[in-house]
């Protein structure tokens, strides 16, 4: 069986052989000195990860760490088929969506007393409860629910057999490394096997085993067992938000034909060259940019390689995509359903 190239490896060799989409090298250089003061700030740190998010657990022990795990697990696939009907979770007054609705949910199983984050609940969880912790303050449910019953009852099973249900334990066993951490996921829980195949190549890309490993980083402060010394050997989480903004600050650039279909609204599978081309090229321009922020911050003799990484530079472009929805709207996200990302 042949090993998938690392989700770097795999960015470089799609960028060489992408014919619809573009990496814009002098587009990721203006972004990196648009970027230069933000990524010197508290807020495009690891303290940024709770700060600026209300949903995200305040504490830094084991049941952060399981809502961690839960909350990637089902970290899929939130987009709406039409912009005005939208799965909406309403919690302490506020409405959220997207990615944060599913937090919204989470939380508010936990306020009910319900143990949504324990291993031993998830695993035996019918579709029933599902559907009812998930449910949704629209007509518009969760997509993918099914799925989402799968994937859970998959990971409660291995986390229970595997890990004496506690993902904590999973993160001790990675010995403070971030690869083998991200290694371990992928070695024993089959829904993160984030795989296609390019050019006769077997390529990865791991968007929720990755942000499942920079997650547990971010929520243990990059402090005990979540001190990673290998942080920055993690690239973007290729999701659909990520690539979008890229476009839109133009250090990424598709072809006529694939913004046509963009365009029209045309839903790509999970693995067909046009989508693996824009995952692929995201995640080569976000390390070009990453690089190019390290070497300016090198010309005024400051070395920032412990305090800028692709996490964090994701977590910044994914909050930035969010709070400028509205100018970007000319430039459609590439849709697919699937439990990648």
């Amino acid at each position: 069986m042949e090993v998938a190239l690392s989700p770097l490896e795999s960015a470089k060799f799609i960028a060489s052989n992408s014919r619809h989409v573009s990496v814009d090298e002098e587009g990721a250089r203006r972004v990196a000195e648009s970027l230069f003061d933000k990524a010197s700030s508290e807020e495009f740190g690891v303290s940024g990860w709770k700060s600026l998010h209300e949903l995200n657990p305040r504490a830094s022990g084991e049941e952060a760490v399981g809502w961690v795990f839960l909350v990637d697990t089902l970290n899929f696939s939130f987009w709406s088929e039409r912009e005005e009907q939208k799965y909406l979770v309403k919690y302490k007054g506020k409405t959220y969506s997207g990615y944060w609705s599913l937090c919204a949910a989470v939380n508010r199983a936990l306020d009910d007393g319900i143990p949504i984050t324990s291993a031993s609940y998830f695993a035996t969880m019918t579709l029933d409860q599902v559907k009812h912790i998930f449910r949704s303050d629209t007509e518009v449910p969760i997509p993918l629910i099914e799925e989402r019953h799968r994937v859970l009852n998959e990971s409660g099973t291995v986390l229970l057999e595997k890990f004496g249900g506690s993902f904590l334990a999973c993160v001790k066993m990675s010995e403070r490394s971030a690869q083998k951490l991200l290694r371990l996921v992928l070695e024993n829980f089959p829904s993160f096997g984030d795989e296609a195949v390019f050019e006769n190549k077997k390529v990865s890309f791991y968007k929720r085993a990755q942000i499942l490993v920079a997650d547990t980083w971010s929520v243990l402060e990059g402090k005990g067992d979540g001190a990673f010394d290998d942080i920055s050997s993690l690239t973007i989480f290729a999701d659909y938000r990520i690539p979008q903004v890229l476009v839109h600050l133009k250090a990424m650039k598709y072809s006529e034909e694939l913004m046509k279909k963009l365009r029209e609204g045309k839903v790509f599978q999970s693995g067909e060259r046009e989508e693996v081309e824009i995952r692929g090229c995201s995640i080569w321009c976000c390390a070009l940019i990453c690089k190019h922020l390290l070497e300016l911050y090198e010309k005024k003799g400051q070395d920032m390689r412990e305090k800028i990484n692709s996490v964090l530079l994701d977590y910044y472009l994914w909050d930035y995509a969010r709070e400028h929805r509205a100018d970007m709207k000319d430039i459609p996200f590439h849709r697919v359903r699937c439990i990648y990302y």
